[in-house]
């Protein structure tokens, strides 16, 4: 990974979830072996994990674009990717502030904190916020992803790399869904 910032649009690509339990830790595993690639230095790849408060604070150092990677669960087969982009221009706002436990923040409570702090700080949130999501097995407690989502993880990786390297998803990417294979 490079540690010398480049010139561009930054970029943080961020794996949330809990690895007690089970396949809640797609995200984090993904960010791993995400960041063992050679990426650019504008790319920053970071393990949140649990930690959704110390991401909204690390957003107020200033990114174009978010891409959070977390398992999301929407009805499909185990493993399924999902790209979904995040409406940063909401049209109304939150009508109550987000509630802070900062063990169970989920990524819409994260950027809602983060809409807060910009607020109250003057800074910007990122222009972009992409999730990519994988359908998970099961999220009961225990340590380890089931076979379908551990088959996803690579999959995952090329996925945010290729949209990392392409830029802009068309919006039918946007909303696509892959099925493992």
């Amino acid at each position: 990974m490079n540690l010398l910032p480049q010139p561009g649009p930054r970029t943080l690509v961020a794996g949330i979830g809990n690895v007690f339990l089970g396949d809640d830790g797609f995200g984090v595993e993904t960010a791993r072996r995400l960041a063992e690639h050679d990426l650019p230095g504008h790319i920053e790849v970071v393990d949140i994990g649990v930690r959704g408060v110390h991401l909204a604070y690390q957003l107020l150092d200033g990114y174009d674009t978010l891409v959070l990677v977390d398992a999301t669960a929407r009805g499909e087969a185990p493993g399924t990717l999902y790209v979904i982009e995040h409406d940063v221009g909401g049209g109304s706002p939150s009508p109550a502030a987000p509630a802070l436990d900062g063990h169970r923040m989920t990524p819409d409570t994260v950027l809602a904190l983060l809409g807060t702090l910009c607020a109250g700080t003057g800074g910007e949130p990122p222009r972009r916020v992409l999730v990519v999501g994988c359908e998970p097995a099961s999220v009961d407690e225990g340590i380890g992803l089931s076979p379908p989502v551990s088959d996803a993880v690579p999959k995952a990786v090329r996925l945010i790399e290729k949209l990392l390297r392409d830029g802009e998803p068309s919006v039918a990417q946007a909303s696509t869904a892959e099925a493992p294979t």
